[in-house]
């Protein structure tokens, strides 16, 4: 699934595609894939901007779209509607010929429309991000303490931090040597002043990556050089200690860590 960095470099892309034109029309090949999507029609689209792991399309009229990627989405402009892909399942068709499309081979990304005044209550579960004032090491090891997760399940939990998931969470906690079974309650505030300071790291190093290379959701593009440490290396060295990582389950996704520098 898309993560921050990802979906930040989607949205960068979507603000170089501006000035945006009218929405002149608008489709979608299932009915789940898009809620509200006619009510675009007659709006410009003012603005690109990400929470969390979400896309926000400003339109014009104080309303917007809220996409999420899911595992495969990704958003695009095109500079002919007619040439959609087939693995297109939404679009916004501008009166200027372009398009925007919603392309995901299994189908499992959502849109859904907005007013300006429902943007509050929709985003309101969703913890500070990474980036911003309010996580501080302060804010982190307070929101550790309140919870009986895994380290690993705390950390994707979208409601302590907003944007970290599997693979950034796995990375982090690897650089912070946390064992990612570990209870994060436990955790001693020093280990998550160091965690707080290792999460920005690691993302502002994917977010460069990402940004010169991402295309589509499903692993890393061959031309991203984010360092993985642990993420999807099962059986290779650790490159810290040279023993190897391991794999594990938690909350349905794989896990990555090495068991001698995370303890």
């Amino acid at each position: 699934m898309p993560e921050l960095p990802e979906v930040e470099s989607v949205v960068v892309r979507l603000r170089d595609a501006a000035p945006w034109a009218k929405i002149a029309a608008c489709g979608q090949f299932r009915p789940t894939t898009a809620r509200g999507l006619k009510r675009t029609v007659g709006r410009a689209v003012e603005a690109a901007e990400r929470r969390g792991k979400n896309i926000i399309l400003r339109l014009s009229g104080e309303a917007f779209l809220r996409i999420h990627l899911k595992m495969t989405g990704g958003l695009h402009v095109i500079p002919d509607a007619k040439l959609r892909k087939s693995t297109v399942r939404a679009w916004l068709t501008l009166d200027d010929g372009r398009a925007i499309v919603l392309n995901d081979p299994r189908a499992l990304g959502r849109i859904s429309f907005h007013h300006a005044k429902e943007e509050r209550s929709l985003f309101a579960d969703l913890g500070p991000e990474p980036f911003s004032e309010e996580f501080t090491p302060e804010y982190l090891i307070a929101a550790a303490k309140r919870t009986s997760k895994p380290a690993k399940i705390f950390l994707m939990d979208q409601r302590a931090v907003a944007g970290l998931g599997n693979i950034y969470a796995a990375e982090a906690l690897f650089h912070a040597r946390i064992h990612p079974a570990a209870p994060a309650r436990q955790l001693s505030a020093k280990k998550l002043a160091v965690l707080h300071r290792v999460i920005r790291d690691v993302l502002e190093l994917a977010l460069r990556s990402a940004s010169a290379a991402y295309e589509d959701p499903g692993g890393f593009a061959e031309a991203e050089d984010f360092p993985v440490a642990v993420y999807g290396r099962e059986g290779e060295p650790c490159p810290r200690c040279a023993a190897r990582v391991r794999r594990v389950a938690q909350g349905g996704r794989s896990t990555y860590y090495c068991p001698k520098c995370q303890k």
